[in-house]
């Protein structure tokens, strides 16, 4: 099969929100709110109000970010092909107009060839990547599947770019800005609460962490610990490094350590840093000796 021709545009021009055009009609351009009309054949009939809300606040504080995309009706029209829920968000947040695609009916072909052809430049950030991919996705009902055959890009790769328009707007701001790259965002993602997220985000900004420490910090907070413990026992740490002063076992702990040790018969291994944190671990030499101390246990409980 014939591979089908590109234009040759760039996505800066596609995506920014001063008037642009291609080589046809469509253009993204600031409409106003009140010459919009909702798509009757929309699929989704039923809107979360309590996200379209959290949209709005978002949209109220950083503008709207990805364009929604439209098909003008007449010379005062215009139909939303996707993007209804910003458009909702939008009218919440107290807008009079927001950033769209325009496009015609003739021009649909051309739009997706000049999408296609550019999402694949290098200059682009990764957002802007993002966005394009779930444009093409949303304005031709296309599956991540089919958007990979049509690009040429892997599917684990479209899907990658598409997760980071789930982070946070502020965090989707600091990627398209380069604060932080891609590799950092993956990594933050992979946290389920956008609190955590957002914490870890200003952690790197503020300290300028490689992506291996805050891979290692999410690794901590997944398993539940928090970020902030975390700082302290490193401060900790890195204070005894800095003064040359080795980390001694607190006199308490070594009693505590004598005792557990008689109490088990067995030479108990006990750590603790300057934070307070540390592990007791109980050596056995043969089953017969695990069952023992199991033994003394089930006797604490009594």
């Amino acid at each position: 099969m014939a591979k089908r021709p590109v234009l040759g545009r760039g996505l800066d021009a596609l995506i920014t929100m001063d008037e642009v055009k291609t080589q046809g009609s469509s253009s993204i351009n600031e409409i106003e709110l009140s010459r919009i009309n909702a798509n009757p054949d929309q699929p989704r009939r039923a809107f979360d109000e309590e996200a379209l809300q959290e949209l709005a606040v978002s949209i109220g504080q950083l503008g709207v970010i990805q364009p929604i995309t439209l098909r003008q009706i007449d010379d005062e029209t215009y139909q939303i092909i996707a993007g209804e829920r910003r458009y909702r968000a939008s009218l919440l947040a107290g807008l009079t107009s927001i950033p769209a695609y325009v496009k015609t009916a003739e021009d649909e072909t051309m739009m997706e060839m000049a999408l296609i052809e550019n999402i694949q430049r290098e200059d682009l950030n990764s957002i802007e990547i993002a966005l394009a991919y779930q444009n093409l996705i949303e304005s031709y009902n296309l599956t991540q599947e089919r958007l990979s055959e049509r690009i040429g890009k892997k599917r684990t790769t479209i899907a990658n770019y598409l997760r980071l328009l789930k982070l946070p707007a502020e965090i989707q701001m600091g990627i398209k800005d380069k604060k932080i790259d891609m590799a950092h965002a993956r990594t933050i993602i992979t946290l389920d609460d956008a609190a955590a997220q957002l914490e870890v985000y200003e952690l790197i900004l503020e300290e300028g962490l490689s992506v291996r420490k805050v891979e290692e910090y999410v690794r901590a907070i997944t398993k539940g610990e928090k970020l902030e413990d975390l700082l302290k026992e490193e401060k900790a740490i890195d204070a005894v490094k800095k003064t040359g002063v080795k980390q001694a076992t607190p006199e308490e702990f070594e009693l505590l350590k004598t005792h557990l040790s008689k109490f088990f018969q067995t030479k108990i291994q006990l750590t603790c840093n300057d934070a307070g944190k540390g592990k007791i671990s109980i050596p056995f030499k043969s089953e017969e000796e695990l069952e023992r101390i199991i033994t003394l246990f089930d006797q604490i409980k009594k």
